[in-house]
């Protein structure tokens, strides 16, 4: 996919024009992560952003007893980093990459030279941005109000992945993540999760292997996530 079309995907820039996003695709930079490479830690210093063209990243933090929660996990066509463009404070979580992953790389001096010379850009980037933060409203409402096996089975089915079957059979969805993993970014105990996951395995809602869970009626799984 050309560069400037995965920009068109980000929802930070699908609303500039196609001059404007062709602008910004010159000042980016290709980087390479192995898997379990820390991008960055917590309270480094920030001036960078960062577009994910495939691979896996986690951002998570980790208590001061040394429990990690992961706040999420971010894929092909998602985006991270874009406070220390805007703000210069330091990094709120961690980032580390899960799969082998390739990224692309934007600089607070090339941003800022960018949005300097685009009005319309800067209009839609503060949509995004209000986005954003609507979606973090919507996860403290999730810890508020709803039980373990509904955050489950919601994070469950926004993390899922089809995976190819043929026509005739059931559609099935993978998850790539462990329960560890998991548990980590519900912010419960892993016990917790091998609990639930028993329930849906035993209802036939998921079947569980190395590292992945793949759901095997995606409906089921849905209606349990309220």
């Amino acid at each position: 996919m050309a560069l400037v079309d995965l920009l068109k995907q980000i929802p930070l820039f699908e609303s500039m024009l196609d001059s404007e996003r062709e602008h910004l695709a010159t000042l980016l930079r290709r980087l390479s992560l192995p898997r379990g490479e820390v991008l960055f830690r917590k309270g480094d210093q920030g001036s960078s952003f960062y577009i994910i063209v495939k691979g896996l990243i986690k951002i998570g933090v980790t208590s001061r007893v040394g429990d990690e929660v992961t706040l999420a996990l971010l894929r092909s066509g998602d985006f991270f980093g874009e406070m220390a463009l805007l703000d210069e404070q330091p990094r709120s979580a961690d980032a580390t990459a899960v799969e082998d992953t390739l990224l692309y790389v934007l600089e607070r001096d090339d941003f800022f030279s960018f949005l300097f010379q685009n009005e319309n850009a800067v209009r839609s980037i503060l949509r995004a941005l209000s986005l954003r933060l609507r979606r973090t409203d919507d996860l403290f409402a999730e810890i508020s109000f709803l039980t373990v096996p509904a955050r489950l089975a919601k994070r469950l089915h926004e993390l899922a992945e089809p995976l190819q079957t043929q026509e005739s059979e059931r559609q099935e969805f993978r998850i790539r993540m462990s329960q560890r993993e998991l548990a980590a970014m519900l912010g419960v105990t892993r016990e917790s999760i091998n609990k639930e996951l028993k329930i849906l395995r035993d209802k036939g809602v998921v079947r569980t292997g190395r590292n992945a869970i793949i759901i095997q009626d995606i409906e089921r799984l849905k209606r349990r996530a309220h």
